[in-house]
C-alpha cells in the first residue's frame, strides 16, 4: 500500500468524488481521500491522501488555499456560476454605466473577515439534508451566515462584463458566492464563470500532476518521487529519533512517553522549564527511523503523548 500525499490537477468535468474513484483504479488500492471538494467546472490542486496519509484529510482541508476566478457580471443564476439556471440579467444601461475602478475598490473591500451566506447548490448539511439535494428539489431554506476571511484579494483585469481576480482565502470560502455578493454590492448581480484553485497549504498548481501522468508514472514505477510523505506536513515541528530498547516498544504500543527521553537542546535553550514547552509538539521516529506520528508536551505529567498517529504497515 503507498502512504503519502499526491499533488493532483483535477480537470474540469471531474467530481473530487471521481479522482478518488480513479486513482484507487490506476493505484490499486482503497484507502484513498481528498481534502476538500472542487465543483466538477472547477479544476486545479486538490492534495490526495493515500493509505495512512488518508488521517491528514481533515487538517489539509483546514489550510488557507488560493484561487484565480473569472467573475461575470450583469447576471445571477442559481448556482451562482455558469454552469446554473439564470435568474436576473441586468439592464445594459446599467453595465455601461459600470468603470474599472468602480469594480476594482468594490472587491477590494471584501478583504479580511466576512459573513458569507452558502449556496443553495453546495454539499453543507442541514437537518441531516445536503443543501444541493433541497435545491434540485425546488426548495429554498435559510442559510445562516459563516465566518470566513478573504486574507488577499486581487483584481488582475477588468475586461467588462468580465474580471479576473485572485483570492487567498480561509476553508469553507465559497468563490461563486464571493462573485455574486461583489455583483450585488455593484448592483448589477454577478457569477462566477470560470475557477482554478491553484495552492492548497502547501501544495503549488505547478506541482500538481494529472490523472494522465499518474497513471504513466505509476506504469513506469516512478510514481513514489511525486509522492509527499506524511510526515513531511509536520516539517515545522522539531523531529525526535528514538534509541533501540523500550522506548521502541513504547512507541509501537501507541503510548506516552516520559520527558527524560528528549534532550532539552531540541528546543532551544537547555534547562528551559517545563512550562515553557507546555503544547509544544515533536515529529516522533522510531530506531529505524520510522515515522510514528505527532507527540504533544504535557508539562503537569511531564511526558510526550501521542497526538496523532501514522501507522506506516500496510
Amino acid at each position: 500500500m503507498i502512504h503519502g500525499i499526491l499533488n493532483i490537477y483535477k480537470e474540469p468535468g471531474y467530481t473530487s468524488h471521481d479522482v478518488v474513484a480513479k486513482l484507487r483504479g490506476i493505484l490499486k488500492q482503497k484507502k484513498i481521500g481528498h481534502t476538500g471538494t472542487l465543483d466538477p467546472a472547477a479544476e486545479g490542486v486538490l492534495p490526495v491522501c493515500l493509505g495512512s496519509g488518508t488521517k491528514l484529510c481533515d487538517m489539509l482541508t483546514d489550510k488557507r488555499k488560493t484561487y484565480r476566478a473569472v467573475l461575470l457580471l450583469g447576471t445571477e443564476t442559481d448556482t451562482q456560476d455558469t454552469t446554473g439556471t439564470v435568474l436576473h440579467t441586468c439592464a445594459p444601461a446599467r453595465l455601461a454605466e459600470l468603470k474599472e475602478e468602480e469594480v476594482r475598490n468594490t472587491a477590494e473591500r471584501f478583504i479580511g473577515p466576512y459573513a458569507q451566506i452558502p449556496p443553495m447548490y453546495s454539499a453543507l448539511k442541514v437537518n441531516g439534508k445536503r443543501l444541493y439535494e433541497l435545491a434540485r428539489e425546488g426548495k429554498e431554506i435559510e442559510r445562516r451566515p459563516r465566518p470566513v476571511e478573504i486574507y488577499s484579494l486581487t483584481v488582475d483585469r477588468v475586461f467588462l462584463p468580465r474580471a479576473e481576480l485572485t483570492v487567498d482565502c480561509s476553508k469553507g470560502t465559497y468563490i461563486r458566492t464571493l462573485c455574486h455578493d461583489i455583483g450585488s454590492r455593484l448592483g448589477c448581480g454577478g457569477c462566477m464563470e470560470k475557477l482554478v484553485r491553484t495552492q492548497s497549504g502547501r501544495f503549488f498548481l505547478e506541482d500538481s500532476l494529472r490523472l494522465s501522468e499518474v497513471e504513466r508514472l505509476a506504469a513506469a514505477g516512478k510514481l513514489g518521487e511525486r509522492i509527499v510523505p506524511v510526515d513531511a506536513v509536520f516539517d515545522s515541528y522539531p523531529a525526535f529519533y528514538a534509541d533501540q530498547g523500550r522506548l521502541d516498544k513504547l512507541l509501537q504500543n501507541g503510548n506516552a512517553f516520559p520527558a527524560s527521553f528528549v534532550p532539552d537542546g531540541l528546543f532551544g535553550t537547555a534547562g528551559q522549564g517545563a512550562k515553557s514547552r507546555d503544547g509544544a509538539r515533536l515529529r516522533v521516529y522510531d530506531s529505524g527511523r520510522r515515522f510514528i506520528g505527532v507527540y504533544e508536551y504535557e508539562s503537569g505529567k511531564e511526558r510526550w503523548k501521542p497526538k496523532k498517529i501514522f501507522p506506516g504497515g500496510d
